[in-house]
C-alpha cells in the first residue's frame, strides 16, 4: 500500500490518472497534457504502474495505458474502514 500512496502523493500522477478515468492513451498522448519531458512523464508511469493503478496494454507498435479501477476502489474501500472504524460518526 505504501507504493500507491507514494503514486498518489504528486500532482502529476494524480493528472494522469484524471486523464486515464476517461479514457486509454499512449504515453505520447499523455505527455500532450504537460509541459515536462517525456523521460519525466515514462517516471511517471513507472511509478504509477509498480503501485499497480495502472496497466499497459500493447497494440500494434504502440503501449496504451488504462487505469486499474480495482485497485482504485480497493483503495477506497480501505480508506472508508477509517470513517466507519472511529471517524467523528461515533460521537
Amino acid at each position: 500500500m505504501n507504493g500507491v500512496f507514494k503514486a498518489l502523493a504528486d500532482p502529476t500522477r494524480v493528472k494522469i490518472l484524471d486523464l486515464l478515468k476517461k479514457q486509454s492513451l499512449t504515453a505520447g498522448e499523455i505527455y500532450e497534457h504537460f509541459s515536462m519531458k517525456k523521460p519525466s512523464i515514462s517516471h511517471h508511469l513507472n511509478i504509477l504502474s509498480g503501485a499497480q493503478l495502472i496497466y499497459a496494454e500493447k497494440k500494434g507498435q504502440f503501449v496504451h495505458y488504462h487505469i486499474n479501477l480495482t485497485a482504485i476502489q480497493d483503495v477506497m474501500r480501505w480508506a472508508m474502514k477509517f470513517k466507519h472504524e472511529g471517524g467523528e460518526d461515533d460521537a
